[in-house]
C-alpha cells in the first residue's frame, strides 16, 4: 500500500467513527451514562499518548538537559500538553480534560466504579474486553513503539479524528444538553481546540519525525490505522451496550 492509500485508509476510518450509529443511539440520559462509562478509558489512554511524546522529546529529568529535538518541536508538545493538563474553564478555575470529563460523569449519575478502580492499579483483567483491548494497545505502542508511531497514533488516533467524531456526536445524540452541560462544554471545547491549533501542532510533529524517510511514514501510517481500527471496535461494544440498556429501559 502506497502512502496516498494509507492516507485514503485513514481518513476513511475517521469518516466512518465520525457518522457511528453509536451517537444516534444516545436517546437517554441512561444511554449516555453507558457511553461515557466507555469514553472515560479513552480520555484518559489519550493523556498516556500526549505524556508519552512529552517525555520522549521534552526533557522531564533532573538534572535538566536541552532536549535532542528541535525547539519547535518540545513547543509544540509543550503547548498541547498546557491545555490538556491545566486547561482554564469558564468559571476561571484551571482542570486537566480527564478530571473535568470524570466532573461530567458525576453530573449525569455514570458509574465511576470501573475506572476508579483501574486508577489504583492500572489493572486491565476486570476491565470489558473492548476497553482492555483498546487500552492494552496504546500501553504496549507507549512502551514498545518508536516515538514517531506514538505521535501517528496521537494525530490519527486522537487529535485529527476528535473534531469530526465529536461534531457527529453533538449533531446525533438527543439527550437533553440542560442534563449534562459540562459534557457538552468539554465535547465543544475539544471541537475548538482539537480542530483547529492542536491537530495542526500534531500533525507538524509528526511530519518533524518521519521527514523524508518512507519506512517511518508506513509504520507511522500503520500505527494510525490500528488506532482508529481500536476505537471503532471500542465504539461497536458501547453501541451494542447502549442498545441492550434501551430495550430493557422501554421494558420498564
Amino acid at each position: 500500500m502506497n502512502v496516498d492509500s494509507f492516507r485514503q485508509e485513514i481518513f476513511a476510518l475517521q469518516d466512518s467513527l465520525a457518522c457511528h450509529p453509536l451517537y444516534d443511539s444516545l436517546e437517554k440520559i441512561e444511554h449516555l451514562r453507558f457511553f461515557m462509562e466507555y469514553h472515560v478509558f479513552a480520555v484518559w489512554d489519550f493523556m498516556g499518548l500526549l505524556k508519552s511524546l512529552q517525555r520522549e522529546i521534552t526533557c522531564c529529568e533532573v538534572p535538566w538537559t536541552p532536549s535532542p529535538y528541535a525547539n519547535e518541536l518540545v513547543r509544540f508538545i509543550n503547548e498541547i500538553v498546557v491545555a490538556e493538563e491545566s486547561d482554564i474553564l469558564p468559571n476561571g478555575k484551571t482542570s486537566d480534560h480527564f478530571s473535568l470529563y470524570v466532573d461530567s460523569m458525576k453530573e449525569v449519575g455514570a458509574n465511576l466504579r470501573p475506572i476508579n478502580s483501574f486508577l489504583k492499579s492500572f489493572e486491565t483483567s476486570d476491565l470489558k474486553k473492548p476497553i482492555k483491548d483498546f487500552i492494552s494497545y496504546t500501553l504496549d505502542l507507549i512502551e514498545n513503539g518508536e516515538v514517531y508511531e506514538i505521535a501517528a497514533s496521537f494525530l490519527y488516533g486522537r487529535e485529527s479524528l476528535i473534531p469530526k467524531m465529536f461534531s457527529g456526536l453533538l449533531k446525533g445524540m438527543k439527550v437533553d444538553p440542560n442534563l449534562c452541560p459540562s459534557l457538552i462544554y468539554y465535547i465543544e471545547r475539544h471541537i475548538e481546540i482539537d480542530g483547529d491549533e492542536h491537530s495542526y501542532l500534531a500533525e507538524k510533529c509528526l511530519k518533524v519525525l518521519c521527514g523524508d524517510d518512507p519506512v517511518k511514514w508506513r509504520k507511522a501510517y500503520i500505527a494510525g490505522m490500528n488506532s482508529l481500527e481500536k476505537r471503532r471496535l471500542l465504539w461497536d461494544s458501547a453501541y451494542l451496550e447502549v442498545r441492550t440498556a434501551g430495550d430493557q429501559i422501554l421494558k420498564m
